[in-house]
């Protein structure tokens, strides 16, 4: 963590942030800011780094250990498009077979999580989703579709003629295909906080 003030101030100047714009979202002075980038102040506590992820719009890892690290970390989910995986800083993962044994995947792997104040049916806050990006159904469950100029999770299924169903947790019926829905990616897996071991 010793590059951490040089990090903070490259990941903000990247999110075109001035220092008093950060403080504001992170809840300190611009001074703090200050003495955090030169290194004055070298311990920030755990809640003060999650809030500065956040105002800056990264994962914590990359806070933390920047672009070199060989982790893959998770991408904000958005309402609006692009697809999290477009991001030049997108990190694929190895899905271990043990975790989704029923299922076969070949091909590229994200982890993502719904970015803050954006909900998703099906996603709360902190769950972590391993999504295969996929323009073609595979078969039935969850997958990120677009619609309507906005990104959706819905539960996809494929009725006996052929034709995909759309549905949503308290909808009496499933909508159809329209000319404006893109399949985007399949949700592979999905863990919750709560059940997260630690």
């Amino acid at each position: 963590m010793h590059q951490l003030g040089p990090r903070i101030k490259a990941l903000r100047e990247e999110a075109k942030l001035n220092k008093a714009a950060l403080a504001r979202r992170v809840g300190v002075s611009d001074v703090t800011i200050s003495y955090w980038e030169s290194g004055a102040i070298k311990q920030i506590g755990h809640e003060r780094l999650v809030a500065l992820a956040r105002a800056l719009e990264c994962p914590l890892s990359r806070l933390l250990e920047g672009d070199s690290s060989n982790r893959a970390a998770p991408l904000y989910l958005r309402r609006h498009p692009p697809a999290p995986w477009h991001d030049r800083h997108a990190g694929r993962i190895v899905l271990p077979f043990e975790l989704v044994p029923e299922l076969e995947w070949e091909g590229d792997c994200f982890l993502v999580t719904p970015a803050p104040d954006e909900p998703f049916d099906y996603l709360a806050p902190g769950d972590l989703v391993a999504v295969a990006p996929t323009d073609i159904f595979r078969r039935a469950g969850l997958y990120l579709i677009q619609q309507e100029g906005e990104h959706r999770v819905r539960h996809v299924t494929q009725a006996t003629d052929g034709a995909l169903r759309f549905a949503h947790p308290g909808a009496d019926t499933s909508s159809g295909y329209t000319s404006d829905t893109l399949l985007l990616g399949k949700l592979l897996a999905r863990w919750q906080p709560g059940l997260l071991q630690t």
